[in-house]
């Protein structure tokens, strides 16, 4: 699998850690990620690191949820979304990630800028400690059906988050591929670029979460990746798969078959 290839633990949901190590060296992965809730229970980030001892992975980016409901100015909350993540950056640090990318929290107030503001304010401490550690912060775009855990619903929206946060972004391409201008959309977010997410549409399928093995949906991934290493991306690109389609034919056929369709892209543009 080609190094620039990350494999997301939400292709094996509900394994343990080190099973899920297991797969992806199994697969031939260089690049693993983790979910904050699982690195930030009891004893969580020793054992990723023992998982990851004596193998060639490296961790590209740990997942996060910043605020548990709606994004707020209230203290308390404020305090435990940070204590919260400053957790999550020590472990990622701990592992050696290269980023932490985050949902928000939900919308909270009618108007947008005012959520924005108070995620700003909220994640500035935060994003020192990030900075100081080495560990890049960064939000993604996500669909607005995910609107109890997230503000920002498409590319444009999110790089336009980042710039007010001085943060990166996770260009999630299930949610953003037919988004207008996308080559102009990669260009604005390439200097805060830190990762890409990658699967597939199938057209017809309405449900969430219905991703599809790279390849087989209406995608036009050749040109995107095109696009992206054009532009000067040189990060990772996150597999993320799962839904009935996944599940059918299975997690590591699926990811096997993702990772050698991804690959061969890859190289065909020169990476």
């Amino acid at each position: 699998m080609h190094d620039r290839i990350a494999v997301h633990p939400v292709c094996f949901m509900g394994a343990t850690i080190e099973d899920y190590v297991r797969e992806c060296q199994a697969l031939g992965a260089r690049r693993v990620g983790f979910l904050s809730p699982d690195l930030l229970a009891e004893d969580g980030a020793m054992r990723a690191a023992t998982a990851l001892a004596g193998t060639e992975l490296c961790v590209e980016s740990v997942t996060h949820v910043f605020f548990a409901g709606a994004v707020s100015r209230e203290p308390a909350a404020v305090r435990a979304a940070r204590e919260r993540l400053d957790r999550t950056i020590d472990s990622a640090a701990q592992l050696g990630a290269r980023s932490i990318y985050m949902l928000t929290g939900g919308h909270g107030a009618p108007d947008w800028n005012e959520d924005a503001d108070a995620l700003c304010a909220a994640l500035e401490p935060c994003a020192r400690r990030a900075r100081a550690a080495d560990v890049a912060l960064a939000v993604e775009n996500a669909s607005s059906l995910y609107a109890e855990l997230h503000i920002a619903h498409t590319l444009a929206d999110t790089v336009r988050l980042a710039e007010r946060a001085d943060i990166g972004v996770c260009m999630e391409l299930f949610f953003c591929w037919a988004e207008a201008d996308l080559p102009a959309l990669i260009t604005r977010a390439l200097p805060r670029l830190q990762l890409v997410q990658v699967s597939d549409h199938v057209p017809g399928d309405r449900a969430l979460p219905a991703r599809a093995v790279p390849g087989d949906g209406a995608v036009p991934l050749d040109d995107i990746i095109g696009w992206l290493l054009a532009a000067g991306y040189a990060g990772a690109f996150d597999l993320e798969l799962l839904g009935p389609r996944i599940e059918r034919e299975g997690a590591a056929a699926a990811v096997a078959r993702a990772g050698a369709y991804l690959d061969t892209l890859l190289r065909e543009h020169g990476a």
